[in-house]
């Protein structure tokens, strides 16, 4: 008697969801892989943000003591408003990282199986494949064409995720997801930048810029405003140990920070991602994405984001979320060993009866050999072997020309059996006693030729 299956067990989406991101707080908070990272990121802003508060804090305390004596000519330059003012930008900052960071960048959900094909092929191309082997008969084109404002953009299949990705979207290698309008995968905030954490990715480092050159200027500030106390700048350098040390840091960490804010506001301003940028997309063709900087300015900072297209706190059965790992062993259709297929996780080469090749082979150039083949064909005696029927029969009534075979079903039955076993047939004259002599059977040059 056999046991009956075990039913499926009702999960949460968060705890069977095939990408490699983090979630916390019941699948409420959404991280990357790496989102260890946020911990340094946290502490390089916090770290100097903290100390120049409690620097202006101590001045704070020291002008409120009742012995303290006040030095005509020394300037108060760190105060209240100051300290305000950095705390706020902080904050906002910190708020800003954790928001960027731990939100849905627009993770395209995906799909159990490929989705279907409206019209079958009978004949295979290099430009097609089959993408499951659960249906050999499906054959979906690795690119489709859609138009976007007017302008054709080309859109890939991602073989992981099993869907076609819309425009913008890319398939990050880290996160092991699609994202909508994928721009990078930052590792300063462990998390993907797409569609719906953009603008809080922008803000994180326009704030983080403002912060370090804030920092830097009202430390030089201090430093100045001592001068006269100390009696040189010098000396006030050496006092004001602090603020030295801020300046520093903050001089070199603008550059970073402060690069990226200009190369983010020029991106906006053309309505481009880091990802087309970097694949110069376009520099040699119009940008379809491009509305004006106003109006790119104003869909970045003030439309409405768009919903997650996931509820990772939505309960789901274990088994309907299991998704076929794509493998061109498994179901890639038969291809021209010269065709490369360029696959979003790597480039493979797959050969005849869809069989993988090893990263070594995946490096040799076949057009050479190929070319090499074809030229040597008509000077090669060996090569000319390959046009002669294996079961063609002399025509003994005909002396000193040559034999024009006609090769029936059978003949080219046994011809491929002859290709497939790697067995070469051997050239050799036919004699035969008759009245008009010998006669001599040569290959015939009409014969198809196996190596085309």
């Amino acid at each position: 008697m056999e046991r009956p299956e075990p039913e499926p067990e009702a999960k949460r989406l968060y705890r069977v969801w095939k990408g490699s991101n983090r979630f916390f707080c019941g699948g409420r908070l959404i991280f990357g892989p790496d989102v260890a990272s946020l911990y340094l990121s946290t502490l390089l802003i916090a770290g100097p943000a903290f100390t120049f508060c409690s620097q202006v804090i101590s001045k704070i305390v020291d002008r409120e003591k009742p012995h303290y004596v006040r030095d005509p000519d020394q300037t108060n330059i760190l105060g209240l408003p100051v300290l305000i003012v950095a705390a706020v930008v902080t904050i906002s900052d910190l708020l800003f990282l954790f928001l960027t960071s731990s939100r849905d960048p627009g993770i395209l959900p995906r799909n159990t199986r490929p989705p279907e094909s409206e019209e079958l092929f009978d004949i295979s191309t290099p430009s097609m494949e089959w993408i499951n082997g659960r249906t050999p008969h499906l054959r979906l084109p690795r690119t489709k064409e859609v138009v976007v404002n007017g302008f054709i953009v080309k859109v890939k299949f991602c073989d992981t995720c099993l869907l076609y990705r819309p425009p913008r979207a890319s398939h990050c290698s880290i996160c092991n997801n699609c994202v909508q309008r994928f721009d990078h995968h930052c590792p300063w905030v462990g998390q993907c930048i797409g569609l719906r954490n953009y603008r809080f990715f922008f803000l994180f480092i326009s704030s983080s810029t403002f912060l370090c050159m804030y920092i830097f200027i009202f430390s030089w500030l201090n430093i100045v405003g001592q001068k006269d106390h100390y009696g040189s700048i010098w000396r006030s350098m050496s006092g004001e140990v602090l603020s030295l040390i801020l300046i520093v840091y903050t001089f070199i960490a603008v550059w970073f920070v402060g690069g990226l804010t200009v190369f983010h506001s020029y991106l906006i301003c053309t309505n481009q991602t880091t990802y087309e940028n970097f694949r110069y997309r376009y520099d040699k063709k119009e940008n379809p994405y491009n509305k004006g900087i106003l109006r790119n300015l104003r869909d970045l900072f003030f439309s409405r984001i768009p919903l997650s297209l996931n509820n990772f706190r939505s309960w789901v059965l274990e088994e309907s979320v299991e998704v076929l790992p794509f493998s061109p062993s498994m179901g890639i259709d038969i291809i021209s060993p010269l065709e490369k297929i360029d696959i979003e996780m790597g480039n493979k080469l797959a050969i005849s009866g869809g069989m993988p090749v090893t990263g070594l082979l995946q490096d040799l150039d076949f057009g050479d050999l190929h070319h090499d083949l074809k030229k040597d064909r008509h000077d090669d005696a060996a090569l000319e072997l390959f046009t002669f029927s294996a079961n063609q029969e002399p025509d003994i009534g005909q002396t000193n020309d040559r034999s024009k075979a006609s090769v029936t079903q059978e003949t080219a039955a046994t011809q491929c059996n002859v290709e497939k076993d790697g067995i070469h047939a051997d050239q050799r004259d036919v004699e035969g006693n008759n009245s008009n002599g010998t006669v001599s059977v040569l290959p015939d040059n009409d014969t198809h030729d196996l190596h085309r």
